[in-house]
């Protein structure tokens, strides 16, 4: 851990750090390399930061009753590209998992209305399209 030097002002020291890890080439490659700043451009929404950093995280500011509607589509849309039954299956099972989980314990937000979808009649969907689709899509 670098240190202030003897006589050397808070910005001097910054200034110091900075320069060296140039040097270093600490700032090379970043990932925000080449894109402008969040802070310029005019006005900036309500915690601009913090809707970035969950962006950046990949996770969610939706309430658990809606988290949970937008996975469930997205499972069901997911699974219409898969070829093995027994991971649609998985997946069926792991989606209604969390559903019964938020319906249990959700306290906060709107009330949670989804159901456990039916595993068995999602499966027989699945399966008359990929039959009505012929072998170009079961070759996969």
């Amino acid at each position: 851990m670098a240190r202030r030097r003897q006589g050397e002002s808070h910005e001097g020291f910054v200034e110091r750090l900075i320069r060296e890890a140039q040097e270093e080439g600490a700032f090379e490659r970043l990932s925000g390399a080449g894109k402008p700043l969040p802070l310029t451009g005019g006005e900036l929404p309500e915690a601009w930061w913090i809707k970035e950093k969950l962006k950046r995280e990949g996770l969610s500011s939706l309430p658990d009753a809606i988290a949970i509607r937008h996975e469930a589509e997205a499972v069901l849309a997911g699974i219409e590209r898969l070829d093995d039954e027994r991971v649609v299956r998985e997946r069926l099972e792991a989606l209604n998992a969390r559903i019964r989980r938020i319906n249990r314990t959700a306290v906060t937000g709107p009330p949670t209305t989804l159901a456990p979808l039916d595993v068995e009649a999602v499966l027989a969907r699945w399966r008359a399209r990929r039959a009505a689709a012929g072998p170009a899509l079961r070759g996969r």
